[in-house]
């Protein structure tokens, strides 16, 4: 499951071979990548659907405690271990709330003052943020060329998601202000996983942080908002199953893979994919508008991201 190239072993390489090789994590770190936005663009349509029948904090926090089970099944399928260093769990319970309860529960909340494409353009100010604190954190260069790929990708999701822009009222603040927490916090965690990595396996990691950090969303999900599965129809258990296998065990996974190969800013910024499918797989499914200004912004939002992993 990781392929990683071992820092040791780099430098016992030539100087061609740890191009080589170099490349090559990138080349896998880019491939996870889009795995991670495949598999969380998918899921807008199907969480569309599913909130019909279910709210939203019940159905993210259990079915990513569910998720988090079957990753450790597939972690132990890969004889990784699930055992965490005593002195690893500060970061791990710290990495946990910034990368999953916070960005569920705030995201999951701003929907409630905002409809759901301004949200979605708050969210994925995520790689702005990423970018400016790898800065000073990271050390990571934010070169034109980086800039110009964060205005192209950033520049295509508002022409996709808004249009005219985001009409902005003192009923919408509310919203505005827990949606860009939620992308802040995120964002910070994408850094601060980068500047102390856990040097858990990434299945480990995954099964650790997606468990600590929706056990909080599922509790208070439970006490406040009264879910009915026994009235789940046959459809909506089917993509509550999506929720679980796809965006948890498959893209929490990849994402976490990834960002072990990759510059923090770059898989950033890689997230902005996740939108451009989302509303690719709502034109398909579920009938949504998708017209030449559409699918414009797409293929700008694509060559921003295609241009950020070259820089």
């Amino acid at each position: 499951m990781d392929s990683r190239t071992p820092p040791e072993a780099l430098t016992d390489m030539s100087p061609e071979e740890r191009a080589v090789a170099q490349r090559r994590t990138r080349s896998i770190g880019y491939l996870l990548l889009l795995a991670t936005s495949i598999g969380w663009g998918l899921n807008w349509p199907v969480t569309k659907h599913l909130l019909m029948e279910l709210p939203p904090l019940s159905v993210r926090g259990l079915s990513g405690i569910v998720g988090a089970g079957l990753l450790a099944l597939l972690a132990l399928a890969f004889r990784q271990s699930l055992k965490v260093p005593r002195e690893t769990w500060p970061r791990l319970v710290l990495l946990s709330l910034l990368n999953v309860t916070a960005w569920m529960a705030l995201m999951g909340l701003a929907l409630v003052y905002l409809p759901a494409s301004e949200a979605a353009v708050m969210a994925y100010t995520m790689p702005v943020w990423a970018s400016v604190l790898a800065w000073p954190i990271l050390g990571e260069r934010i070169s034109l060329l980086r800039v110009v790929a964060m205005a192209m990708a950033i520049a295509g999701l508002i022409a996709l998601m808004g249009g005219s822009g985001i009409a902005a009222s003192y009923v919408k603040l509310p919203g505005i202000a827990l949606a860009l927490a939620g992308a802040f916090l995120f964002a910070l965690g994408t850094v601060f996983g980068k500047r102390w990595p856990l040097g858990l396996p990434p299945l480990t990691s995954a099964v650790w942080q997606i468990l600590i950090g929706c056990l909080p969303v599922a509790v208070v999900g439970l006490l406040i908002e009264q879910p009915h599965f026994m009235t789940l129809s046959p459809l909506g258990w089917t993509l509550f199953g999506y929720s679980i296998v796809v965006q948890f065990c498959i893209a929490y996974a990849c994402w976490f893979a990834a960002l072990q190969r990759l510059p923090a800013s770059v898989a950033a910024i890689g997230t902005l994919l996740v939108p451009v499918i989302g509303v690719l797989a709502s034109a398909a499914a579920l009938g949504e508008p998708l017209g030449v200004a559409q699918i414009a912004a797409l293929g700008f939002t694509i060559a921003g991201v295609v241009l950020a992993s070259r820089s």
